[in-house]
């Protein structure tokens, strides 16, 4: 099942993750939640505090998937796969490399020549990261997800250490000479995580409970 959540606040979304993957069990179907969150610079579980620059004006939140620091924000597709790994029997080394393939993939549909590097999990162009990986397993399903920039504002990045790495440079679809809408390049990358994971394209309508409160 796939939901696209639109453009929603960071923290709202991460509680819903947290409550479906608590709520699940060994029968609930997999999901896909897309969203395009609003200005955030969230710290993983181990996260340096020192990583984060400047922050000025962009809040900055300490959540619990795994990962340093990384920027969230307009034009970045940002992907929830919401997957039981024990029911496909992959385990966490094999899920990444596999979200890490379909990345690579979508980007080759407009030619462009995305990889892996050794020990740094997230997809590359010419050294330049294009796509984050953060995420977390509870119960042995998957919550959190990648950031792929598709046509944003890359300012944000120069005010932290991307990932934990000084100095690392960050690029785009667009800057790379690929598609400006979002529209553009999901269905390409739901194709490929379906591709990879064996997932129902199913669209559901309904939007997760996003209150807080909740």
């Amino acid at each position: 099942m796939v939901r696209d959540l639109g453009r929603q606040p960071y923290e709202p979304v991460w509680r819903a993750m947290q409550r479906f993957t608590d709520a699940r069990d060994d029968a609930t179907p997999d999901e896909v939640w897309l969203v395009e969150h609003d200005p955030v610079f969230t710290l993983g579980q181990a996260g340096k505090p020192e990583h984060v620059l400047m922050p000025g004006e962009i809040p900055v939140l300490h959540v619990d998937r795994g990962g340093q620091v990384t920027y969230h924000g307009p034009g970045q597709i940002v992907a929830y796969p919401l997957l039981d790994l024990k029911r496909l029997k992959i385990g966490v080394r094999e899920y990444v490399h596999r979200i890490e393939q379909a990345l690579i993939d979508t980007m080759a549909e407009w030619n462009l020549h995305a990889e892996r590097r050794d020990g740094a999990p997230g997809v590359y162009v010419a050294g330049a990261k294009v796509a984050a990986l953060g995420i977390r397993v509870r119960r042995g399903c998957t919550f959190h997800g990648l950031a792929f920039n598709v046509a944003m504002d890359l300012e944000p990045f120069r005010r932290i250490n991307p990932c934990g790495y000084e100095g690392l440079q960050v690029t785009s679809v667009l800057d790379l000479g690929g598609p400006s809408r979002l529209d553009a390049v999901k269905p390409v990358l739901l194709e490929q995580l379906a591709a990879q994971f064996g997932l129902n394209l199913e669209r559901r309508e309904a939007l997760p409970d996003l209150s807080l409160a909740a």
